[in-house]
Parts: C-alpha cells; structure tokens; sequence
C-alpha cells in the first residue's frame, strides 16, 4: 500500500549554485516495493539491502525510486525537511505485518556464517520458488520478506532433536512446571 507524504512549500538555498530555490508543495505518494528496489538497484548496481552504509545521493535516489507521483521535480528531494525524512524511514523501516520470528528458529538448515546478499534478482528467484504472485511485488517490501520468511518456514522440515536437546528441553519444561506448582519433585 502506497505511503501518502505531504511535502510543504519549500524555500532554500542551492549551495552549489548560490541561489534561492523554492518548491511548491506537494503530496508524494511512495512505495517501498521490490519494483522501487529493482529501480535502484540497476541503477546503483550494488544490493540496496545490505549492511553498507549508503550516501546520500543513494538514499535521496531511493525515495525518487520510491515515488509514484508523476511530474515531481527531481531536485526537490535535496530540500526534504527532516520531518519528512523521518516520516519516510519511518514508513521504509515499519514491519507491516504482526508475524514476528523468534531468534532461535529450530526448523532453519541453513548453515550458519556468511550472511546471503540479498538483491531483487533473489527476492524474484524466491516469489518463484513459493509460488507468490507477481503482483506481490507492490507489496511493502518488509510484507513481502515477511511473507517468504513463512514460505521458507512451512515448507522446510522439522529437524529432529538430538538426545541431548530432547533432555535438556524437558528439563526446561519439568523446571517451568515446579516453579507454577510450587513444587520440588
């Protein structure tokens, strides 16, 4: 679902070409999709989603690959008031959803270690390893990890626990029922 942002009048100054600038406001409406992902990334040609750090040209192009508003000046994103930029990371960063997943997840068989990149190109190979509509693809880009992460989850294998995992959780499970009983045996 697409996020409405209203940006006000803007009145500045164009350090690079020593000038006042001023933007009429406007109401921006953006998505945080894998199609704004896809935009970015073959442009930038790096994964938006990874632990690097991005400048500030990438960010400000981010939300320009964001925007579904047509006709928006493209310098305007430069002049965004901090509220507003706020307001978006707040939007990019919302789970959107009420699955949550705990750390230790016992039906995960992947190795542990280097951490998977993650680029559009992945995201696409998983929506057509699940089986997800294309059109999920609007989706909020959070919804629809969230949405994969579950595919993953059902259609992995429970792992067996190992005769030491199986004593120790029913140790766990003896403690908890003492502690609620107030019991010693």
């Amino acid at each position: 679902m697409p996020k409405k942002i209203t940006i006000p009048d803007i009145h500045g100054w164009n350090t690079k070409k020593e000038e006042f600038v001023d933007f009429k406001g406007v109401d921006l409406s953006l998505e945080h999709s894998l199609i704004s992902l896809q935009k970015w990334e073959a442009k930038w040609h790096k994964p938006y989603l990874s632990d690097v750090e991005k400048t500030e040209e990438e960010i400000i192009d981010y939300i320009r690959c964001m925007t579904l508003t047509p006709n928006v000046d493209p310098d305007i994103y430069y002049y965004l008031p901090k509220d507003v930029t706020r307001e978006i990371a707040e939007y990019i960063n919302d789970p959107m959803t009420a699955t949550t997943f705990t750390t230790h997840n016992p039906t995960n068989n992947r190795p542990t270690g280097k951490k998977e990149v993650v680029t559009s190109e992945i995201i696409y190979y998983w929506m057509i390893e699940f089986g997800i509509p294309m059109e999920y693809r609007k989706w909020h880009l959070n919804q629809l990890l969230t949405l994969i992460r579950v595919c993953e989850l059902k259609n992995t294998p429970q792992k067996k626990m190992s005769r030491s995992e199986m004593l120790a959780s029913n140790r766990a499970l003896n403690a908890q029922r003492k502690a609620k009983m107030h019991t010693h045996g």
